[in-house]
């Protein structure tokens, strides 16, 4: 968990929580991306560990799930070892506070509880300064994900 003068970020549990996340990938992805909500929404998401950024007051600004173990090898070379950082959003009012850097760090910590060695990650371009910023390298070629460019990353735990 980690905590901040303005938001606390932890893990999601429960109905509530779940719809907290969903809230908030719907607003960025879908309506701001224009991602279609049925490739938003997978088949990955019950299995996965979800975190969750809310101000004081419960307020929802942002998540991140890892994928792990079988659900991950898809995205990761096909080594369990390797957990699989997906599905960050931070709402429009939340960005520049640290929440989406936060958000990372959690999910790190749980790979790590998962004993993982690694992180992978399909970031979308204009984002890869700020993996490259929290320690990801960029590997492989780029590659178009619901018509957005993106590039693969890895950062060793």
């Amino acid at each position: 968990m980690s905590t901040s003068a303005a938001y606390v970020v932890r893990i999601a549990e429960g109905p509530a929580d779940m719809e907290a996340c969903f809230a908030v990938r719907k607003q960025v992805f879908v309506v701001e991306q224009r991602v279609p909500a049925d490739i938003e929404y997978d088949a990955y998401g019950a299995g996965a560990v979800h975190v969750l950024a809310v101000t004081g007051e419960g307020l929802p600004l942002g998540t991140g799930r890892l994928l792990y173990g079988a659900a991950a090898a898809g995205k990761t070379g096909g080594d369990e070892s390797v957990g699989s950082l997906g599905r960050l959003a931070v709402s429009r009012e939340a960005r520049g506070l640290g929440v989406g850097a936060a958000l990372v760090r959690a999910i790190e910590d749980a790979a790590r509880e998962r004993g993982l060695r690694a992180v992978d990650l399909h970031a979308q371009t204009h984002a890869l300064g700020f993996y490259e910023r929290l320690g990801y390298a960029v590997y492989g070629p780029e590659f178009p994900d619901a018509g957005i460019p993106h590039q693969a990353m890895r950062r060793g735990l």
